[in-house]
């Protein structure tokens, strides 16, 4: 799969057909950039999987924690898919953009009672249950209502996925789902429940994940499962929902294959899985969210002061840092990075990137080879479309930056810059 971006004969960077530098110009910087044409190709890669291979017996949920905004909820209801939230705030912001209740999936291993009554009295689809308790909390807040969402409950398959520790939901340590491997989890799914009844099982193994054998074996289980609720109650749950996770190319090192390619292998594995345990297919969800949007992105900085000290270390600092992407200091994520006026200049010199909030650990890369680098260049991150904007904050009171999202060309501002009275917008 290669990088959407590009560039000219000149070598300027472009990304969805328009130039950085002018859209930075045109937008200031720090400025994210989305190319909204690779954002549906990669959503049409997700459906059109489920659609040839699964005749269609399936729903693809953009997991929006990864971006966040109107704009992309509108892009996913005109691609035909459904979404996943995990707050009442991405509630909010999914309905205030008109997207279909009923395709809204909601999430969250800690739902307070007002964010699951908000879900209720707004029709969304369904419910992931985290545990036990939830459930009988549901079982409550469902008594006299006639319309209900489809509850599927977590279970924490105990599959430890190659990724950083910090990504890993679907280990036996985690604080998501009930556990398969001790019988919590069948036990908890052949439990009665006077006003309603559970309709299937989800699970997340992490993120950042390249194999196809991780996503085959939670197939299996989770089918497994299925069968075996069956065989113990006689209840028949009908949806499995595998979560996310599939990885993309942050660094030449990551090497994702098709998405398309990479869903058509689960979805043989889940065939495979109910023909064994003698069930029926069951309604298949998926819920992308890095894969959708996280190559789709790039960060532009304009470089301001530049410290080179002897023998030691290069700082090259820009107008954002952990403020707009706080995944290095997070857990050491990795990054490229390109100058978009010179991206055919050589690279010729070893630097580290960093922010300008007041925190040493402010990084946005660390020891990358670069071209020769000035004050006032602007220099561009790639791959940023993910977990960058929707964990961004004002740490040292420095606002957001503005989302802009590009296809054919067209630049079109989806989330506006804040400014300062933004910021002591809440203060008393």
């Amino acid at each position: 799969m290669e990088m959407i971006q590009n560039e000219t004969n000149e070598g300027v960077l472009t990304v969805g057909g328009a130039e950085v530098p002018a859209l930075a110009r045109e937008f200031g910087t720090p400025l994210f950039i989305m190319d909204r044409g690779l954002i549906e190709e990669n959503m049409r890669a997700y459906k059109s999987a489920i659609d040839e291979a699964y005749d269609g017996r399936g729903l693809v949920l953009y997991a929006s924690k990864a971006f966040s905004a109107k704009e992309i909820y509108r892009i996913a209801n005109k691609e035909g898919l459904g979404v996943d939230v995990v707050s009442g705030g991405e509630l909010y912001t999914a309905l205030s953009a008109g997207f279909p209740a009923e395709n809204i999936c909601m999430h969250g291993n800690n739902k307070s009672i007002e964010e699951i009554l908000f879900a209720i009295e707004n029709g969304v689809g369904r419910i992931v249950a985290d545990g036990e308790e939830e459930l009988e909390i549901l079982d409550k807040l469902f008594e006299g209502r006639e319309k209900l969402p489809r509850v599927l409950v977590r279970i924490r398959p105990g599959i430890e996925a190659h990724t950083h520790d910090f990504i890993q939901t679907g280990q036996e340590d985690s604080k998501f789902g009930v556990s398969l491997s001790d019988g919590e989890a069948l036990r908890v799914l052949c439990k009665p429940y006077k006003n309603y009844k559970i309709t299937g099982v989800h699970c997340h193994i992490g993120s950042q994940i390249f194999e196809d054998k991780p996503f085959m074996t939670a197939a299996d289980l989770m089918v497994k499962l299925l069968s075996d609720v069956y065989k113990e109650s006689g209840h028949l749950l009908e949806e499995v929902n595998l979560g996310g996770g599939f990885g993309i190319r942050y660094t030449d090192k990551d090497t994702p294959r098709p998405y398309h390619d990479a869903m058509l292998a689960t979805i043989a594995a889940v065939k495979k899985a109910a023909e064994r345990y003698g069930i029926p297919y069951p309604f298949l969800l998926v819920e992308p969210g890095r894969s959708i949007v996280g190559e789709a992105g790039v960060t532009v900085y304009t470089v301001g002061a530049i410290k080179d000290i002897p023998d030691i270390r290069k700082y090259v600092s820009v107008d954002g840092g952990m403020g707009d992407n706080p995944r290095y200091i997070l857990y050491g994520a990795e990054y490229d990075a390109v100058l978009p006026e010179k991206t055919k200049a050589p690279r010729e010199e070893v630097v580290t990137i960093c922010g300008r909030c007041c925190e040493s650990g402010d990084i946005l890369i660390k020891d990358i080879c670069m071209p020769k680098v000035q004050r006032g260049d602007l220099l561009a991150v790639l791959s940023t479309g993910a977990y960058n904007y929707s964990m961004s904050s004002n740490y040292n009171r420095l606002p957001r930056p503005a989302v802009v999202m590009v296809k054919d060309g067209e630049a079109k501002l989806c989330v506006r810059r804040e400014s300062y009275e933004d910021i002591i917008r809440n203060d008393i």
